[in-house]
């Protein structure tokens, strides 16, 4: 027993003596000996939750088979109406004849959808007793298609019953949903993997969403074939959203920082918190990004860099599915959904329209400069895989180099200059302060509290960027 106590000892005294940096120990994510949450104030656990991914080129072609083997007898497949005449659609299709699969296409989704155009979706999937769903298209379409599937497996609930607190009531989904397979066609959103359906609440004019692990899709089929349909500012755009979820995700507030501690498990939410298990997806998919993605958005040809982004786009989607995002998104739902006149370049739709990956990049680099001081040394690792030189830097001085870095990769593709540039003036940064307070799911996860007052701070620095 003598030797098994000194034993002990002396790992104690090695963990004691061990480097406290959160980056490179378990400080920032700290083994957690948990009192039961009748006692406790923050969470002590954290689960991982992904769709099945299939990766390779021509994929496509299996899912007929798919929809065989789940015995699919009336299909709903979604997509919006410059999709359906492209060719990722046309080979999702051709599979669907070619196995006898009998289905109805749904082509009305909105780019970046509002309330009202999920209700459309619902309507279209509630009147034709739908068995599978298959979704065709980019963030989107997948999170419009899991809507549909959501409402009308549950037909008797008020469309605010499973919308994020506080717009909505927030309610657990407690019942079944349809099996939902995703095809993405852009490498952005990850929504694919994720139980997160995200829309304009048009009487706000803010973003808000739905989640919940019961809506995440059974399948996600990665095709890096559709991936050469994106026009190049679409490329840019959905790039930065991957970066911004790898980027947020890796550097939120940990897990068991997160309060409250959920009484019972159904309770607890799919953004966690940062996390050991999240943290290798989201550091991997910065790689990938520093690797590819300039890439990616200036060669529409360049195969293993467009299939690469899209692989990224999961292994970021894991990650904040499951650790979350926190201010960057947080703040660029009213971005999005107070836009006047801006007109996104390479978007064929008739309303203005500001990107979601454009409107969660351009607070970026004040959004890292203000979070660094929590936790430094995931900013500069972010800095270093990025493409900076961090030999010299002290760690207060996190933030201002990634800052830096990020301004320098948004100059190099050509990102507007700021909020300025896509029509907003500093007498909007009320709107856009009040239009983020409700984002509590995600901006809580932000590692460092932040004020009223701060969120003015990081939109006004946001107004020009270079």
């Amino acid at each position: 027993m003598a030797g098994r106590d000194r034993v002990v000892h002396l790992l104690r005294q090695l963990e004691r003596a061990a480097c406290r940096c959160p980056a490179h120990s378990n400080t920032f994510h700290q083994g957690v000996r948990a009192a039961p949450c009748t006692v406790r104030k923050t969470d002590y656990a954290f689960e991982m939750a992904s769709s099945n991914i299939r990766y390779g080129e021509g994929v496509s072609k299996e899912i007929g088979m798919d929809l065989q083997n789940l015995g699919a007898k009336n299909v709903c497949v979604m997509t919006d109406r410059n999709l359906s005449q492209l060719h990722p659609m046309k080979a999702v299709l051709e599979s669907l004849v070619k196995n006898g699969v009998k289905y109805k296409v749904y082509d009305n989704v909105r780019v970046e959808p509002t309330d009202s155009s999920f209700k459309d979706a619902i309507s279209f999937a509630k009147n034709h007793a739908f068995d599978v769903f298959v979704a065709v298209g980019g963030g989107s379409v997948i999170d419009t298609c899991k809507a549909a599937n959501l409402y009308a497996c549950h037909p008797d609930a008020d469309f605010l019953d499973f919308v994020n607190a506080p717009i909505g009531k927030g309610k657990p989904v407690s019942g079944a949903v349809k099996p939902l397979i995703a095809v993405p066609t852009t490498a952005g959103t990850g929504s694919e993997t994720t139980g997160v359906a995200i829309f304009d609440y048009e009487p706000l004019k803010a973003k808000t969403g739905i989640a919940s692990r019961a809506i995440r899709p059974m399948l996600g089929i990665v095709d890096p074939m559709h991936t050469l349909s994106m026009p190049e500012r679409v490329a840019a755009n959905s790039g930065f959203d991957v970066l911004c979820h790898a980027l947020e995700s890796y550097t939120a507030l940990p897990y068991d920082q997160r309060r409250p501690c959920p009484t019972n498990p159904i309770n607890r939410p799919a953004y966690q918190g940062s996390n050991p298990i999240s943290d290798v997806w989201s550091r991997h998919a910065l790689h990938v990004v520093a690797k590819y993605m300039k890439r990616a958005v200036w060669d529409p040809e360049d195969l293993e860099a467009r299939s690469s982004m899209h692989l990224a786009s999961v292994f970021a989607g894991i990650g904040f599915g499951n650790a979350g995002v926190h201010l960057c998104h947080g703040m660029s739902y009213p971005i999005a959904g107070n836009v006047k006149t801006h007109s996104a370049k390479g978007y064929n739709v008739e309303h203005p329209l500001v990107p979601h990956g454009l409107s969660v990049v351009l607070t970026s680099p004040a959004v890292f400069n203000f979070t660094a001081p929590m936790c430094p040394e995931r900013h500069l690792e972010a800095a270093e895989i990025l493409g900076a030189d961090i030999r010299q830097v002290k760690r207060e001085d996190a933030g201002a180099v990634l800052a830096d870095t990020l301004r320098q990769i948004l100059f190099d593709l050509h990102v507007e200059d700021g909020l300025g540039a896509v029509g907003y003036t500093k007498d909007d940064i009320p709107a856009l302060v009040k239009g983020t307070i409700p984002q509590e799911r995600v901006t809580k996860l932000s590692p460092r509290a932040h004020t009223e007052e701060d969120l003015s701070r990081l939109f006004e620095a946001s107004m020009k960027l270079y």
